[in-house]
């Protein structure tokens, strides 16, 4: 031992006193020698020795194995790791008798919040919401981020973890997430969504499947969140493989006419005439028949292709609007929901004009519905373009979902818009609930305010309708008028419409008059 230590301790020697370093020193070193002698010469070496040993490279520590799957920000394992997790979870709940689960967090909408804080901010947030998360569960429970937003709570073994208990757990954790962080000043108020899986509905007992299992319950939960809550289920995991396939053959679809234009009527409180209607995509699938938005946008996100969407309802609505005026059928503008996709789209104003003048189309015929996720990106230079230019063509613009999102008083003056929709959740049971009324009064004095129009999406009873034109709102559009109808259905239904409307007495629809 001591032979390997001697030889040790001369590799380093000999490891400094060979640098480069040294080479330096050595013209002063037999100078200082020949001119003051050997103790000059000597305290000159020592000099280069010690500046070559502090400018030694130091040894790079091995990496440690463990902190390969652990995340940097929230310093939680990462998915390989929750994976082995879960699996000697699911070993010891068998070998006892007992069951587990696991819970997938996610955070709604991350995006939003990337663009509207810094990295560090939105780094604060993630570590901020895994702390929240801890607190929230048991000392024996494992948490792990499996996403760039997303966590994965395992629970240890328990008696009888059940549907009801898991419930329960989601709701705290959404509780304790969902309450309000301050980062730098400034109050960010996040909502999550929570999918989980039981063991006793895992489709097999290993980790990697349970995982899987709660994600697919995640996905659903993000899907109709915010908030979102959804346990994992046999149907789910179909639904998940038919949306992957729906998703390989959507592309085709678009190319081959089996996606069409459907619109829904929206009618004038004040006269009971259609003021518009809105396209709405339907797919005539061979096997599954007529799938709507629900099937149709998720595969066309997965496949990248919302642009694409886009330029098909475009090109239907136009042709739509120039076969109904032909037929002599006034029927107002048709509104049309854009993407962020299409809003960063450089060329959309050329391409607006060019259809308008193709089709002979009156720009005030267009309405663009902008979504939440176009008003959170108003300050990009060219969404903010985009808009401006279809406004100076003559496009008209509605900002979708009032009430149910982030939109600020400012993106209402931004946007330049004509028509302030009201969100289906303020719309249901505004006849019989008088919270419901007083929320949707005030957003229509607001829009009348800044001299907006206001239509109420999702009117599912004559009864709702009954009461939104006593309250003033302008417009209506949903089942109780109609349902979205292909286009060779809508001339039917228009004369049918006005039938209807001349043999109905004549009286004052507003206000309660």
């Amino acid at each position: 031992m001591a032979k390997f230590g001697e030889t040790r301790l001369a590799e380093r020697m000999a490891s400094v006193v060979i640098r480069r370093e040294i080479a330096v020193f050595l013209p002063a070193i037999g100078l200082a020698g020949l001119w003051f002698g050997a103790e000059a010469m000597g305290l000159l070496t020592a000099t280069a020795l010690g500046v070559a040993w502090v400018t030694r490279p130091l040894p790079v520590p091995p990496e440690d194995p463990e902190a390969q799957v652990m995340d940097g920000i929230t310093g939680l394992p990462l998915r390989p790791e929750a994976e082995s997790q879960l699996e000697v979870l699911l070993r010891e709940a068998r070998q006892t008798a007992r069951g587990t689960a696991c819970l997938v967090l996610g955070i709604d909408d991350p995006e939003r919040w990337e663009r509207r804080v810094s990295r560090a901010e939105f780094d604060e947030i993630l570590w901020r919401t895994a702390e929240r998360i801890r607190s929230a569960v048991r000392d024996g429970d494992q948490i792990a981020l499996i996403g760039e937003t997303r966590f994965a709570i395992l629970l240890k073994p328990t008696p009888r973890p059940d549907l009801e208990s898991m419930i329960q757990l989601s709701a705290r954790l959404q509780s304790a997430t969902e309450a309000p962080l301050s980062i730098h000043a400034r109050s960010v108020i996040l909502t999550t969504y929570v999918g989980f899986c039981l063991m006793s509905r895992s489709p097999d007992m290993s980790g990697a499947q349970m995982l899987a299992s709660a994600d697919i319950a995640a996905d659903e939960a993000m899907r109709n969140g915010p908030s979102g809550v959804r346990a994992f289920s046999p149907e789910l995991r179909k639904a998940a493989q038919t949306r992957s396939a729906l998703s390989a053959e959507i592309g085709d679809a678009l190319e081959n006419g089996q996606i069409v234009a459907f619109f829904q009527p929206q009618l004038s409180t004040d006269t009971g005439l259609v003021s518009g209607l809105q396209a709405v995509p339907r797919w005539l699938h061979r096997e599954r028949g007529i799938l709507t938005e629900t099937d149709i946008l998720p595969a066309i996100d997965s496949a990248g292709l919302r642009t694409r969407l886009a330029e098909v309802m475009l090109y239907q609505s136009f042709g739509a609007l120039r076969d109904w005026e032909r037929a002599g059928e006034m029927v107002g503008a048709v509104s049309l929901p854009v993407s962020p996709e299409l809003m960063t789209n450089p060329k959309l104003s050329e391409r607006m004009r060019w259809e308008l003048d193709r089709f002979e189309i009156a720009p005030e015929r267009i309405r663009l519905i902008l979504p939440q996720s176009v008003l959170a990106r108003l300050n990009e230079d060219l969404i903010e373009h985009n808009l401006s230019a279809c406004a100076k063509i003559g496009c008209k613009i509605e900002l979708s979902g009032f009430g149910y999102g982030p939109a600020s008083v400012d993106a209402l003056r931004r946007s330049s818009a004509q028509r302030l929709r009201i969100h289906r959740s303020f719309v249901a049971r505004v006849d019989r609930d008088p919270e419901q009324q007083r929320l949707v009064s005030a957003i229509i004095t607001m829009a009348e305010g800044l001299g907006m129009e206001t239509l109420a999406e999702g009117v599912g009873t004559l009864g709702e309708h009954a009461m939104l034109s006593q309250l003033g709102c302008d417009q209506v559009q949903g089942r109780a008028i109609s349902a979205p109808l292909p286009l060779e259905e809508t001339f039917g239904w228009l004369q049918r419409h006005r039938a209807k409307l001349a043999s109905a007495p004549d009286f004052n629809r507003r206000r309660g008059a």
